[in-house]
């Protein structure tokens, strides 16, 4: 498997089982397996290790984490949720939606705690928000209702933007779903979207090799960080100037123009109360699926100078911060 690490610790002890893990006297810390498609922590597992701290738990004594990542390649996800398992993990915590899939794969018996999935119903992860069933439930930020905004956000920031690319991973679930609201969106907004479906890194690449900001006026960047797209797109904000639309403010501090999404900190910080129920002892399968309802819309104002672009003063008001 390509570009998989663990850090923190490595689990080599047989899983707890739940009734165990409410026990009052515990000879060893809850062993918190984190799996994401990143390239290491991501601001929902500090968010979560931040929680725990705060309900009382004491990292390396209480709980400790291990990461698991693997760097963009969605295809290793299956085999990285396997090996957590096969370490002794007590508890599964995943980002993003193709990660809480592979989790789902990997386990019927774990505790699974997901946060920013998206649609974690449509995706199959839960059957209802109030009953998730089975081993799995979580924090979700519903981003696919917040697609049409973003789009709507970045149309509102330059008018004059007729002409959107969305380059994506036409074999991840979640980012085929995103381009089919991008799609009615743009129609509603008489944009014209520019769609590339890609299926290896390869294509991906070759996709922003060749874009030119003649052609296009904006990339929004998908979810998924399949094939490493939304680190392709920062380099064509400042390669081809191209103005971008991110999903989270990380690729704004690095040189994305903005970014509309949930607050991925905060959704670490409330999986950790769903942590502390299951804990204690309560099944995932009883404890409903969460909401984050905290919105960042962050812009990078140095980017926006950079490549001549003036925000119609208006959207700017409305960030929650600019990068200056």
């Amino acid at each position: 498997m390509r570009c998989c690490l663990i850090l923190f610790m490595l689990f080599a002890v047989q899983p707890l089982l739940v009734s165990d893990l409410a026990a009052a006297e515990r000879t060893q810390p809850i062993r918190i397996g984190a799996l994401t498609d990143s390239w290491g922590p991501t601001p929902g597992v500090v968010g979560l290790r931040d929680g725990l701290k705060e309900l009382g738990y004491r990292e390396n004594h209480d709980f400790v984490i291990g990461i698991r990542f693997t760097q963009g390649d969605i295809a290793a996800l299956p085999q990285a949720a396997r090996e957590l398992v096969e370490h002794g993990v007590d508890i599964l915590f995943t980002n993003n939606p193709a990660p809480a899939k592979a989790a789902q794969m990997a386990t019927n018996r774990i505790p699974i705690v997901f946060y920013g999935a998206g649609d974690p119903f449509g995706l199959g992860l839960v059957k209802s928000f109030a009953g998730p069933g089975a081993n799995i439930t979580g924090v979700t930020d519903l981003d696919l209702e917040l697609d049409s905004k973003r789009l709507e956000t970045f149309k509102e920031m330059m008018p004059a933007l007729t002409r959107v690319l969305f380059p994506y991973d036409k074999a991840e679930e979640f980012s085929v779903a995103q381009a089919k609201i991008y799609r009615q969106t743009a129609r509603r907004l008489k944009l014209t979207l520019v769609e590339k479906a890609v299926a290896t890194q390869t294509e991906a690449q070759a996709t922003f090799d060749e874009v030119k900001s003649n052609e296009v006026h904006g990339i929004v960047v998908p979810r998924s960080l399949s094939f490493n797209i939304p680190g392709l797109a920062v380099d064509a904000t400042s390669r081809q100037r191209i103005p971008t639309m991110f999903f989270g403010p990380w690729y704004v501090e690095q040189g994305g123009l903005a970014s509309y999404g949930p607050d991925f900190y905060e959704s670490g910080r409330q999986a950790a109360r769903l942590m502390d129920k299951i804990i204690k002892g309560t099944r995932p399968r009883e404890i409903p699926v969460e909401v984050n309802n905290q919105i960042e819309f962050v812009v990078n104002l140095k980017v926006a100078t950079a490549l001549g672009i003036k925000i119609v003063p208006e959207a700017l008001y409305r960030a929650t911060r600019v990068i200056r």
